[in-house]
């Protein structure tokens, strides 16, 4: 990649707010393809590589995984019917219907679970929250793994977190047993040239980076370079003006604003876990 082509990917990445270390430091095609993730929510009819779930499942499972316990599952969801119904629970996210892969990721303690039973050992520490942290933490980096792999493919996807709107719906359609819960979706696919995706900017590190200890001062400036740099982004895109820290804030604003997912603690423990 050239300096030009370097200067591009770090300018569609921060707006205007390019960090001059990141523009002098180590580069390569992998960090290329980090910066040029974008969310893809338009997709061709076009069915997908044989093999490629297999694949794609195989570089999930080569992420790092808490004391190696692998407490993550995933569903594959291609049945146009149940598609529907999980975007139904995503509010009509289209989509989560268009793409022709779904792949729900879990937090899966019952693994564990029912080794332990049957080899008649005690699993107490399942029904702590540590552990199911532990199992969100592993589905989300074997998710990411596999959507790096994916767009090393030429295909897009986006993430669908509005499927806790209603775990209980997404459990009995997946027919998920007690102690494991969807995390979130990723719809795959190959992206629309019709309606293509653009990289979406990042808060400038001078906000997220501390160094040695966290600094709780806000970067009020850095704050509102990136409400201009979104409200750019948002106008390319066709969507409301916005900006970041108005919407972010909203989304925030209480438990009226979450969709539902205010529910989650009583919908987990209804769900076996222990929340200890």
């Amino acid at each position: 990649m050239s300096g030009i082509e370097r200067q591009d990917a770090l300018k569609a990445r921060y707006g205007a707010q390019t960090a001059r270390a990141v523009a002098d430091g180590p580069w390569n095609d992998v960090i290329a393809g980090l910066l040029a993730h974008r969310t893809v929510r338009a997709f061709r009819p076009d069915p997908l590589p044989e093999g490629l779930l297999e694949t794609l499942v195989a570089a999930a499972q080569s992420a790092p995984s808490s004391s190696n316990l692998q407490t993550w599952s995933v569903v594959a969801v291609e049945d146009p019917a149940a598609k529907r119904r999980l975007s139904e629970v995503a509010r009509g996210q289209r989509h989560v219907v268009e793409a022709p892969l779904v792949l729900v990721w879990l937090a899966d303690l019952a693994r564990l679970g029912a080794i332990g039973r049957d080899r008649d050992r005690p699993t107490d520490g399942l029904d702590y929250l540590e552990t199911l942290i532990v199992g969100v933490v592993d589905a989300a980096l074997a998710a990411q793994n596999a959507t790096v792999a994916l767009e090393s493919l030429g295909l897009g996807s986006v993430y669908i977190g509005a499927l806790r709107n209603d775990p209980e719906a997404v459990a009995e359609l997946l027919g998920l047993p007690e102690n494991v819960v969807a995390v979130f979706g990723l719809s795959v696919g190959w992206p629309d040239p019709e309606r293509p995706a653009a990289v979406k900017p990042r808060l400038g590190q001078d906000v997220v980076l501390h160094r040695g200890r966290y600094d709780p001062a806000l970067a009020t400036g850095a704050i509102a370079a990136y409400d201009a740099a979104m409200q750019e982004f948002q106008a390319g895109q066709r969507m409301p003006e916005v900006g970041w820290s108005g919407a972010a804030l909203e989304r925030v604003r209480g438990p009226d604003s979450l969709s539902g997912r205010d529910r989650l603690r009583g919908i987990l423990e209804r769900r076996g876990f222990g929340l200890k």
